[in-house]
């Protein structure tokens, strides 16, 4: 092992960050719509509903990018983390609007 490799971090490829960012705010999208119908006792979800959960999740990633830019020194804020952010969010929200889809067009 070279002494340049002593203290970084291990990479299984090199956009396993950018993947991990996008899976971990697919969660999040999902999640929160789960707890919106949870909470709203409901299987439908307004389009009103779906844009804000998706503004707000992306707004969410931002903050978090700007955080890591100007407050915290040993991080550093990245437009590709924020867009991978709302990739993943998109992604949520699209598996949650086909998932609901398709419950309400099987017929029993």
């Amino acid at each position: 092992m070279s002494v340049e490799k002593i203290g970084q971090p291990p990479r299984f490829f090199e956009g396993f960050d950018k993947l991990t960012h996008c899976g971990l705010f697919f969660v999040l999208a999902v999640f929160c719509c789960n707890g919106y119908l949870r909470h709203q006792r409901t299987v439908a979800l307004p389009f009103t509903t779906l844009v804000f959960i998706t503004i707000a999740i992306i707004l969410y990633g931002g903050v978090i990018e700007l955080l890591q830019q100007y407050i915290f020194t040993w991080r550093s804020g990245d437009w590709w983390d924020l867009f991978a952010d709302a990739v993943g969010t998109c992604m949520g929200m699209f598996a949650v609007v086909l998932t609901l889809f398709s419950a309400q067009n099987v017929e029993v």
